[in-house]
């Protein structure tokens, strides 16, 4: 066969984020591990090419025409999450945005199948969607190789990470709640979001930082490449993710793949991913004492971690994609 992928989301801002992230890996992984089939590409507004079997458009958004409403080819769309659609007075769409939101629902009920990344994310687009469940394969993410230890010196001036966005979901403010009681470490907080003092929820975040007297323990790195990515995790003395709710959570099996012990949120796809991450709830309580908990037990946990992520890797993502393809 050969597989038509939608490459749009590499030739815009999305490049250097999770939808970006993902499509650069799969055409890799498909390119060095399934070359029984083979594979060309597109963006939007180009004409398919004609010679395609199967079409892939391994982003969708809810609120934006990423799908035409005809399907010239058997088709197959990743559908990483629908968050904004699950908690909709969290993410409101406006009157134009839920317009499109029809359109998009319309037009993916004629596709012949969707990827997501967990479990969770399967059951919440088929209840929301309509979709047939049966149709929806969950094929899990994987860290890039490029996440693993580095040799290092002794840890000074040790941290707490937390890699991602700001939005509502990732429940920033009580990571932030929950780190006044943690002593003797700094925050550094990674991504893009948090650079941006425009956004609504930057402001609000930095003002909860000055109202919690942290601003001489919270380092805002904002967007850092894989590569010093890598660095940080390998330096941090645990990554916290403590998300209220998640499509897939990747930074918890790069930090593993690192060998930084990770402390998570024991609820939606994270419940599926974590492993022996320690366990908490939202509240920043329970939040603060996984950190104490994964601080003292740092080298149980990092031989956990290495031992669980080997479960997921982009040669498995590659041939269950395929299977997808078959499939459809």
């Amino acid at each position: 066969m050969n597989i038509a992928i939608d490459i749009t989301p590499l030739k815009t801002e999305h490049g250097r984020r999770g939808v970006g992230v993902y499509t650069n890996n799969l055409i890799k992984s498909l390119g060095q591990y399934e070359k029984k089939h083979s594979y060309s590409f597109f963006t939007r507004g180009q004409k398919i090419p004609k010679n395609a079997d199967i079409v892939h458009y391994p982003y969708f958004d809810p609120f934006f025409l990423t799908l035409p409403i005809i399907k010239a080819k058997p088709t197959v769309v990743t559908v990483h999450d629908v968050i904004p659609l699950v908690f909709p007075a969290k993410f409101p769409a406006g009157l134009r945005g839920n317009l499109k939101w029809q359109i998009q629902k319309l037009s993916l009920l004629g596709i012949r199948r969707v990827i997501t990344d967990s479990e969770s994310s399967k059951k919440d687009i088929s209840k929301i969607t309509g979709f047939d469940a049966n149709r929806i394969d969950v094929v899990y993410l994987a860290p890039d190789p490029i996440f693993k230890p580095l040799r290092r010196e002794k840890r000074t001036n040790p941290y707490v990470l937390y890699v991602g966005d700001v939005n509502w979901n990732k429940n920033v403010p009580g990571l932030l709640r929950a780190f006044v009681r943690v002593s003797n470490y700094g925050l550094k907080l990674v991504g893009g979001a948090f650079t941006d003092v425009g956004l609504r929820e930057t402001k609000e975040i930095n003002g909860l930082i000055r109202a919690l007297d942290l601003e001489q323990k919270v380092t805002k790195v904002g967007y850092v490449t894989n590569e010093d990515l890598v660095g940080l995790y390998n330096g941090a003395a645990v990554l916290v993710q403590p998300s209220f709710y998640e499509g897939f959570g990747l930074p918890v099996l790069e930090a593993m793949a690192c060998g930084c012990p990770v402390v998570s949120t024991d609820n939606s796809s994270l419940s599926e991913i974590a492993g022996p991450a320690v366990r908490v709830t939202t509240d920043p309580m329970s939040v603060a004492d996984g950190i104490q908990t994964a601080i003292k037990e740092r080298h149980i946990l990092v031989r956990k971690g290495f031992e669980w992520v080997q479960k997921f890797t982009w040669k498995k993502v590659a041939a269950e994609t395929v299977q997808t393809y078959e499939k459809a």
